[in-house]
């Protein structure tokens, strides 16, 4: 074939091209790989000195600062000193929160525009690489009241509802860990009542106390008491022999009540209590009970403490296994480890991964796992408030006790089948089955349903119902005793479900029912909001939280569907949400969230986890719950994978020492 001027002119400009296309594949796969090897932690120094700090100066700074800080009560003084710093985590979200809704900075003064608003928001996905690997600061708590009681139950064999006179606590984030001169009067008296149930004032073994199972609380103990009476049995023949016998005894009970060995220093106090019985001619066994007494109100059994570390150097070290079997217990039991976990502490093998995830799901298996939702799925969603919540009887006389048990079990129910079944997360949001029994069908409108008080598993067509946003429960407990309340649902579903920051509302703010009624008596109730709305105080955060708020608003105030409000206007459940996003009605706003699965997954982490570690997320552990997302994803955002991930990540297994 003869080879043209133009031929060859035509393939070198293919080989010319061909090689251009090869350079610039290799300059952007280089460019590319040159950015995966930026240090994030370089770059969010940059941006916050290039971008943050001059935001910061120009519409922050004057009302924010140290020389006025009672002006605004925020200071950005120390944060741009220091941004990375793990006290001042929950103030960027705050700040963050306030510059999205448009309240930063206050009217009248200079606005940033929409780009830098948006690049403030970015700051929060950068700051948290200036962390240092960090497990956070370690919680020693004291047990709840349901923890409490279920421990009782654990050790003695003792109807759990002996604990009923200390007063309720919330649990999860922020565990209380004082104790008052009442509460400890309140522990005493209790503990009084349970050694008089265990043992006879001799100490010889009393009857044991029927109604060992706690319904109120779902628990019920799967093993015999873990104290044997046995030990409080004859003394030694000689008074020597009682000592030893008696040092025995402590650190047997010791390792049971403190749930880990007693140190020797431990020892050394009870058996001190056991010397001054019989100092002051107590019999053996009444000295032994009073050192039980001892352990029973100590703070190494009313609190969860680790074991005595000596000569240790480290400033991080993993959690021994014991208080690693204790947080784990409490958290998926809300009770003290059992002997599998305690073989596994004494062996020195439950921090192992393998073994680790093991344990955990062979109790999310056992029915004790229920303690997971009743100490954070409950309150995550909040349905704790349902037994003492009011409803004016007049408008809902439907609102039993029944009803409200029933409603309260819904939500346990399907909270428990995602757990046990190992479900995805994302069906929280949706999916076509329920819980129902006689009493809560009618809310349902499927009498014809189910019969009697035992809650069944209910099929549901109603594409409006299924999953968290149609659940009756959830619908009552973010309503008011009379009526729904839009910003109450809206701010639910942006801070529970996408774990948005909502800002809280000016303190000057009337409500609805402080209007003139005279001139607003002709109005629906969705147009009584827009007039409230109408403050520019308000305009912000209503932008946001009523398209999503009047979506449920087909719901009653105790789940009930309706076309018509209380006045017998149609209801009006269209919105539109920032961005341009419509919604109308439960079954788009459901959509329109199942459209934000990540957010949803990542919320649900960072509140176990909060929950999981006892305090606020903070600092590094951003950068954790990024490498728990990544871990879900790969299993399709399973629940159990979920719950596993928590309990294996490095600040749940890991303690700072101070």
């Amino acid at each position: 074939m003869t080879v043209t001027p133009e031929r060859l002119l035509r393939g070198l400009a293919v080989a010319i091209l061909s090689f251009l296309g090869l350079f610039t594949g290799i300059c952007s796969a280089q460019a590319a790989d040159d950015d995966q090897l930026v240090d994030p932690k370089t770059d969010a120094e940059k941006f916050f000195r290039k971008r943050v700090t001059p935001f910061i100066k120009t519409y922050c700074l004057e009302c924010h600062q140290n020389r006025r800080p009672t002006e605004a009560g925020l200071s950005f003084t120390p944060a741009l000193k220091s941004p990375g710093h793990a006290a001042f985590s929950e103030k960027w979200k705050k700040s963050a929160a306030r510059v999205k809704a448009h309240d930063m900075p206050p009217d009248g003064l200079e606005q940033p525009s929409d780009e830098e608003r948006r690049m403030f928001m970015k700051w929060l996905d950068k700051v948290k690489y200036l962390s240092p690997k960090d497990p956070g600061p370690f919680v020693i708590r004291r047990l709840t009241k349901t923890e409490y009681r279920n421990t009782l139950q654990d050790l003695f064999g003792v109807d759990p509802a002996i604990a009923d006179t200390l007063p309720d606590e919330v649990s999860g984030e922020g565990y209380l860990n004082s104790l008052s001169p009442l509460q400890l009067e309140q522990y005493l008296a209790i503990t009084e009542e349970v050694l008089e149930q265990f043992l006879t004032d001799d100490g010889q073994a009393a009857p044991r106390a029927s109604g060992g199972d706690s319904s109120t609380e779902g628990y019920a103990s799967t093993t015999t008491a873990k104290i044997d009476r046995s030990s409080f049995g004859e003394p030694p023949a000689s008074t020597g022999d009682a000592r030893v016998t008696a040092r025995r005894v402590a650190r047997s009970l010791a390792k049971k009540i403190y749930r880990r060995p007693a140190s020797d220093t431990e020892l050394a106090v009870l058996l001190d209590v056991f010397d001054l019985g019989r100092q002051n001619e107590l019999s053996y066994s009444s000295a032994l009970r009073l050192m039980l007494k001892a352990m029973l109100v100590s703070p190494q059994f009313l609190f969860i403490t680790p074991v005595e570390r000596s000569n240790v150097e480290a400033e991080i070290v993993l959690l021994d296994d014991y208080q690693l079997a204790s947080r784990l217990s409490y958290m998926l039991w809300g009770s003290m480890p059992d002997d599998e976990l305690m073989t596994l502490a004494d062996s020195g093998k439950l921090h192992e991964p393998p073994i680790l995830k093991a344990q955990v799901q062979r109790m999310l298996e056992s029915p004790r796992s229920r303690a997971l939702f009743d100490g954070f799925g409950a309150q995550w969603l909040g349905v704790d408030v349902l037994e003492s919540k009011t409803f004016d009887p007049s408008m809902f006389p439907e609102m039993t006790d029944e009803l409200r048990s029933a409603m309260f079990d819904e939500v346990r129910l399907f909270f428990e089948t995602i757990v046990r079944e190992n479900r995805s997360v994302t069906q929280f949001i949706d999916s076509d089955y329920t819980f129902l029994n006689e009493d809560l069908a009618p809310i349902y409108g499927l009498e014809e349903a189910v019969s009697g008080a035992e809650m069944h598993k209910v099929q549901l067509t109603d594409r409006n119902r299924g999953g968290l946003l149609g659940m009756a429960g959830i619908l009552a407990a973010t309503s008011f005793p009379n009526r729904t309340s839009p910003v109450n649902r809206g701010v639910w579903v942006l801070e529970q479900v996408l774990g948005d920051h909502v800002p809280s509302a000016p303190p000057d703010v009337p409500a609805l029912e402080k209007q003139d009624q005279k001139s607003v008596a002709t109005l629906t109730f969705r147009e009584r909001f827009e007039l409230h709305r109408s403050d520019p105080t308000c305009a912000n955060c209503h932008r946001i939280l009523d398209p999503i708020g009047f979506g449920l608003e087909n719901f009653d105030a105790i789940g009930r569907w309706r076309d018509q409000d209380e006045n017998g206007e149609p209801i009006d459940a269209s919105g539109e949400l920032p961005g341009g996003i419509r919604v109308a009605g439960p079954q788009e706003l459901k959509t329109m969230i199942g459209g934000r699965s990540d957010d949803f997954t990542r919320n649900l982490i960072e509140k176990m986890l909060a929950y999981a570690l006892c305090r606020k997320l903070e600092g590094y552990d951003e950068i954790v719950v990024d490498e728990l997302m990544q871990v879900i994803a790969q299993d399709g955002y399973r629940m159990r994978t979920l719950v596993t991930a928590v309990v294996t990540s490095y600040p749940f297994t890991h303690r700072r020492v101070d």
